[in-house]
């Protein structure tokens, strides 16, 4: 069974509730009529009836809920508390009305602040930025979790290194350039959600272009800093830098860069420095490598809300909704 066909399996065992705002685009139809079809989770569409019905003409969605902020007998109490999380911004009633009837991510979010939705996912026509502000500003940040972060899931076909070719990769699409000790953070948050999403356990490489000293400079200073952080904040973690992508994963090459390291040449989540490296490192290795890649999955936000590629197909939102609906599920215990 492929890897995203067991999350799939496991986001059927307990269903959660999904919304889904881009009702503008048509991969959410599409990808709503599969969902449901193969009954992944259930799924809420945010828009007028009128819109959902011309967007997505041709598909089974049946199935779906759909909620028109405009007419929905739940907007009042969405305006109210949008009122009171944003008091000291000095949001009013007025602005709160004008926001949530015609920006649908934050009525998304509002959803799920209210209990009406376990998670949303956005971001096919949306930038990052635009998904993500809303959840910074209504859903704020999970606790004890210093930063919010992102990452790929991603599942190399044939692939002896990994965990069987599934990889986290972080941040690969979020924080662009992070100090030590957010580095330290987004390494152990990233192990978190690998060994939830995959069920084995992380082990975490800090990336460099140098191994274990053998070059030097600032750059390489930061990794060997945030690695020295995150094992002292984190000693449960099997983690193990500064190091090369192939002293990583390589099982010959750890061995021979890095000989004392319990990590080299076993790793499965990649912290990259900084969101170049990162975004560049999916990108390469999903379209020469042929991988899937779902996400940027988030992670540190109190409830899940995951971003999607602009380019993302249909196939990947359905993805990346049952990678959802199991970190909805995670939340139960």
């Amino acid at each position: 069974m492929a890897f995203i066909d067991i999350l799939k399996e496991r986001a059927k065992a307990n269903k959660k509730t999904i919304v889904l705002p881009e009702t503008e685009d048509r991969r959410t139809y599409e990808a709503a009529a599969k969902i449901l079809a193969e009954g992944i989770a259930n799924i809420i569409l945010v828009g007028s009836e009128e819109a959902v019905k011309k967007g997505s003409e041709g598909l089974d969605i049946s199935g779906a809920v759909i909620v028109d902020p405009a007419t929905s007998d739940k907007t009042p109490a969405y305006i109210d508390k949008l009122v009171e999380l944003r008091s000291k911004k000095g949001m009013t009633p007025e602005q709160a009305k004008e926001i949530l009837l015609n920006q649908y991510l934050y009525y998304g979010v509002m959803m799920v602040k209210m209990g009406d939705a376990d998670g949303m996912v956005s971001g096919a026509c949306h930038s990052t930025a635009d998904t993500l502000r809303p959840c910074l500003q209504i859903l704020k940040t999970k606790p004890g979790t210093k930063l919010v972060s992102a990452f790929f899931l991603m599942v190399v076909p044939d692939c002896e290194y990994g965990a069987n070719g599934a990889f986290v990769f972080a941040d690969s699409g979020l924080c662009q350039d992070p100090n030590p000790e957010e580095l330290a953070a987004i390494a152990a948050s990233s192990a978190e959600s690998f060994e939830l999403l995959v069920q084995e356990e992380a082990k975490v490489a800090m990336l460099s272009h140098s191994t274990m000293g053998s070059a030097k400079h600032a750059l390489v200073d930061k990794m060997v800093e945030a690695t020295k952080i995150a094992k002292e904040q984190y000693p449960e973690l099997k983690l193990d830098g500064e190091m090369q992508l192939d002293a990583a994963i390589v099982p010959s090459v750890g061995k021979s860069k890095a000989p004392n390291s319990d990590v080299a040449g076993q790793a499965n989540v990649l912290v990259f420095p900084n969101l170049d490296a990162g975004n560049i490192g999916y990108k390469l290795v999903q379209r020469l490598g042929k991988a899937e890649a779902y996400g940027p999955v988030t992670q540190g936000i109190a409830k899940p809300v995951n971003d999607l590629s602009r380019g993302c197909s249909a196939d990947d939102i359905v993805g990346v909704v049952a990678i959802t609906a199991v970190q909805c599920q995670a939340q139960d215990k």
